[in-house]
């Protein structure tokens, strides 16, 4: 039952994650940079615990991307989770190094939940740079999503 709710979240975020990708291709000329950079750090934030999780390289925590690698990598950080929901023990304890080196240990469990509600976070933040530069913010709410 728990997977099948991180697959549902995974689809929540990947679904939002790409309107609003779409929305700062149709928009690039309105949408201030400190939006396209929290948009490229979702992306990324996502990539590094998958590259946690499969002990893969990861991107750089605020590395911007190229806009035609955004809906690309958004595709690939989705597909990534979804193979780990399939093969993984959702109770396994990753062990890794943060941005600075420390070490700890978390479950999937855990990192899916963080990565899921950091990305909820930064696409409100964006909503509201959005609103800021006469842009019409996105509704992103989980329920917003489920009532489609």
């Amino acid at each position: 039952m728990m997977k099948k709710n991180f697959q549902d979240y995974l689809e929540y975020n990947q679904h939002f994650n790409q309107s609003l990708i779409q929305n700062y291709l149709e928009n690039k000329l309105v949408w201030s940079e400190k939006s396209k950079s929290l948009l490229n750090h979702i992306l990324n934030a996502h990539q590094i615990w998958n590259a946690r999780i499969l002990n893969q390289d990861k991107y750089e925590v605020w590395q911007i991307n190229a806009d035609d690698l955004l809906v690309k990598i958004n595709a690939e950080n989705f597909n990534n989770s979804s193979k780990i929901l399939e093969e993984r023990d959702i109770t396994e304890i990753i062990n890794y190094k943060n941005s600075i080196g420390k070490r700890f240990e978390n479950s999937i469990h855990e990192i899916f939940f963080h990565f899921i509600n950091h990305s909820t976070y930064h696409r409100g933040q964006i909503a509201m740079l959005m609103k800021e530069n006469g842009l019409e913010p996105l509704n992103t709410d989980y329920i917003f999503y489920k009532r489609f």
